[in-house]
């Protein structure tokens, strides 16, 4: 149900992008494995330039092993996930994949359209953006507050000027110190 769902979603994507399936043509009938441990997912180019699931149990043309925290890196873009990948295999055809995977990009804008109509879709998601923007600049604001709080007013924390300052100064002691040994070893050998 997993695999269903993950190929109806990726050959959406591919199918509001044209450029994409007319990349993926020349490659039909080469297979591609995704691993995210536990789970795998191995897909076939058709001839149509879109995904379907692989029946074959052979080798796959190129392997794409996904790190353990892709589903946490999926909100920051296709692209993202498709840096932090290891891929082996076929290189003509990872490049082209990872080509497209990471210029992929969803219109929800045009899904929502043919649902609520273009005016209210292009609201929804210009709030939407809006909203996300707000939390971003609160969560900014937090976190410089908290700094501030913890540095100036409850000093849990140590100003970066001040930790600068502090460990210029261990360093030259450290340094006069080095001179005032080697001093020392001088006087003290005859």
């Amino acid at each position: 149900m997993l695999e269903a769902a993950l190929l109806a979603g990726l050959n959406h994507l591919l199918q509001g992008s044209g450029w994409a399936i007319a990349r993926l043509t020349p490659f039909a009938g080469r297979r591609a494995r995704f691993e995210l441990p536990p789970f795998h997912l191995e897909l076939c180019v058709a001839g149509d330039g879109l995904f379907e699931l692989s029946a074959d149990p052979g080798k796959p043309d190129v392997v794409i092993s996904l790190p353990a925290e892709t589903p946490f890196l999926l909100p920051q873009g296709l692209a993202k996930v498709v840096s932090v990948a290891h891929v082996v295999g076929n290189a003509e055809f990872a490049t082209e994949l990872s080509f497209i995977f990471r210029r992929l990009r969803w219109d929800v804008e045009e899904d929502l359209s043919s649902i609520v109509g273009d005016i209210a879709a292009h609201r929804m998601v210009q709030g939407v953006n809006q909203l996300v923007a707000w939390h971003k600049q609160a969560a900014t604001h937090f976190a410089q507050n908290l700094g501030e709080y913890l540095v100036y007013e409850n000093p849990l924390l140590v100003a970066t000027g001040e930790f600068v300052a502090w460990r210029d100064d261990i360093s030259r002691f450290g340094a006069d110190l080095s001179r005032l040994e080697a001093r020392l070893a001088a006087l003290a050998t005859p």
